[in-house]
Formats: C-alpha cells, structure tokens, sequence
C-alpha cells in the first residue's frame, strides 16, 4: 500500500508551476505590449509632426522637424560643436547637475531627518524653511552666478536648492509617520536615541527618500541647464541659448532631446536601484485590481 501512494504526491507540483509560468507570460506579454505602444506613440507622433513641417501645416522654421533635428545631433556627434565635443558637453552638465543632486539629497536628507526627530528644531527652523521654499528659486540663478561666475560651481548651487526642498520634505514626513509601536519596542530592547534613528527611523523612512530621488535629479538637471543658459562656458543649457541666438530650432530641439535622453536614462539607473534595494517589497501589477 505504501509503495501505491507514494506518487500520488508529484502531480500536486504541476498546476503550481503551470501557474506560475501562466502569470510570467502574462507579465512578459503585457511588458512588451507597453513596449510596442510606447514605441508606436513615438513614430506615429515624429511622422505626424514630419508630415506637417513638409506639407506647410506648421512652419518648420519655427517647429523644425525630426529629420533635421536628427540631422544637427548626427552634426554634433560627428563634427563637435561650437563649444567643443558633445561628449564634453554632456559631461560638464551631468557633473553639475549630479554634483548638485549629491549636496541636495545628502543635506535635505539629514535636516529632514533631524528635524522629523527633533520638534524642538523643527519649531524653530520650520517657517525659515517654509519661506525659503516660498522663493522661487529659479530666479536665485542669476544670483548665483554673480556670486560664484561663469563655472560650474554657480549651476551647482541652482541645482542644490531645485533638489534640497523636495528630498527634505520627503525626509521630514518619514521620519514623523514611523510607526510608534516601532519605536516604543525598540527602546523597550534598550535602544537609545542614535540607534533609534538609525535602525528604525531612517529605514522606515528609505521609501520616502527614493521617491523624492526620482523627482529631484531631474530638478538637479533643470538647475544646471538654467543656469547654463544664462550664463556659462560649457554645458548643453549654453548650447541651448547659442541655437536660439542663431534662430536654430533644430538645435534648440537636439540640445532638448540630447537632455530628455539623459534624463531618462539617470531615471532607470535609479529605478533599477530602488528595486535592488527594496526586493522585499511586492510587485505592484500596475493593473488597477
């Protein structure tokens, strides 16, 4: 009898993979069905836009269109521009603006932290912070600029300020919404004030953080660009204004997607962070159920 029942046990195994490889090719064919209507909303947009520039819908000296567009950024990459090689000019930009992310996250993170920790200095630094964030802080650039001149350190500081407000937000909430049982439990174990902060507050504050780290590198590039563009001897923002200053459209656009490009690929760099970092966390399906 026992040697009857034994292999009753293996079929037990097949439905669960089956479903497991059931749910994985629906994931991978939902993958690459975004993939195919996000690839088929850029073409069909580039040739709506390409047909109109030829046919006189829209002017092309003012809308330019992707076929030249593509034409001055094949210029650049294989001619240089006026500023020097494109290569050069994307790397001034993204030093300035990582250099000014680093600054901003490090300091929004650590004030955001203390003063979700500490009421006392969050009521007395509160309405100094509130009303620096009030300031548009676009504006600060051409101060920063006769403070510091043409170099990077002035694009730096405008991508300082643009990153600091978000990420310390972010901070300050996640420090206040950890959860009191933790922190009661902990100090129950014998932990002080530092390893309460350390153990439990910034970890349970780490979403937080990240999902401001999204949104604060591309402010971290608008720094660096706007202030590039007013003044500066390198960068893509300068390239920016040179092309308007010549009545260049195609070269505005380039400089712009040479720049969206960055940007987009500074973002999955942190998203693939984000889900190494946090691959405890369940999947969302994104499907809405």
């Amino acid at each position: 009898m026992p040697l009857e029942t034994a292999p009753a046990a293996a079929p037990a195994a097949a439905p669960a993979a089956t479903r497991s490889e059931v749910r994985e090719r629906a994931a991978r064919n939902r993958r690459n069905g975004v993939f195919a209507a996000r690839a088929g909303v850029l073409v069909a947009f580039l040739g709506l836009w390409e047909i109109c520039a030829r046919t006189g819908v829209i002017d092309p000296f003012n809308f330019s269109q992707p076929s030249r567009i593509w034409a001055q950024i094949w210029q650049w990459i294989t001619h240089g521009t006026a500023q020097g090689s494109l290569g050069e000019q994307i790397g001034y930009t993204l030093y300035e603006a990582l250099s000014g992310w680093v600054v901003g996250v490090v300091a929004g993170v650590l004030l955001g932290i203390a003063l979700g920790r500490i009421r006392f200095l969050a009521d007395v630094f509160g309405p100094y912070i509130k009303v620096l964030n009030a300031i548009p802080r676009i504006v600060l650039a051409p101060i920063f600029l006769i403070w510091f001149g043409l170099g990077p350190a002035s694009k730096v500081a405008s991508a300082v300020v643009l990153v600091f407000f978000p990420v310390f937000f972010n901070a300050f909430q996640g420090a206040r919404e950890v959860d009191r049982n933790l922190v009661a439990n902990a100090r129950i174990l014998g932990a002080d004030n530092r390893k309460v902060t350390l153990q439990v507050v910034i970890p349970a504050a780490t979403t937080w953080i990240f999902t401001s780290l999204h949104v604060s590198f591309g402010f971290a590039l608008i720094g660096a660009i706007v202030g590039e563009y007013i003044g500066a001897t390198k960068g893509l923002g300068l390239m920016v204004a040179a092309a308007q200053g010549t009545f260049n459209a195609a070269g505005v656009y380039a400089a712009m997607t040479i720049l969206a490009v960055v940007a987009l690929l500074t973002e999955g760099l942190l998203t693939f962070a984000e889900k190494r970092l946090f691959r405890w966390k369940p999947a969302d399906s994104g499907d809405g159920r």
